[in-house]
């Protein structure tokens, strides 16, 4: 699992068996991986908390890889040994499973990226708006305070005695 999106990027995750007994457990991990092999059916529950930091959301990629390949020739485990073509096209498969990793993990960082862009670029704009209404109120009172130097303010006059 890897944290995408939200506060430090951390999560805690649980993962227990069909009995409920916990097979892993992590507190505030940002992304890590896990490798165990079923010792019996049932349905397994993972759960990912965000109890400590309430105030973000997170988004969470996970990845299940359940089971082994099958082979890619179904003679393949055989005693002789595999032709040229047989094993060019082995050392090809492998070599676009870890492409696909690798594809995966870029994803992922496009996804941040993607993410704190858009977060940056809201934050921008906020603040646009805020210093355009800033620059037109004090603009206004520009405008009222040298109106007030240049008008004519009415005196009156009154006589005391005669």
């Amino acid at each position: 699992f890897q944290v995408i999106t939200g506060g430090h990027y951390d999560v805690d995750c649980r993962l227990e068996d069909p009995d409920g007994v916990v097979l892993y457990k992590e507190m505030k991990k940002q992304y890590d991986s896990f490798t165990f092999t079923a010792s019996r059916n049932g349905t397994y529950k993972f759960c990912f908390s965000n109890e400590f930091s309430t105030f973000t959301h997170k988004t969470v990629y996970f990845d299940f890889q359940v089971g082994e390949d099958p082979p890619l020739f179904p003679s393949e485990n055989r005693v002789t040994a595999l032709t040229q073509m047989e094993s060019a096209c082995v050392s090809i498969h492998e070599a676009l499973k870890s492409v696909i990793d690798y594809q995966t993990h870029f994803r992922l960082r496009e996804a941040q990226g993607r993410s704190r862009a858009e977060d940056l670029n809201t934050r921008v704009a906020y603040w646009s708006i805020g210093e355009a209404i800033i620059l037109l109120v004090v603009s206004i009172g520009q405008v009222f305070l040298l109106k007030s130097f240049f008008s004519d303010k009415r005196t009156t006059t009154t006589r005391v005695g005669s």
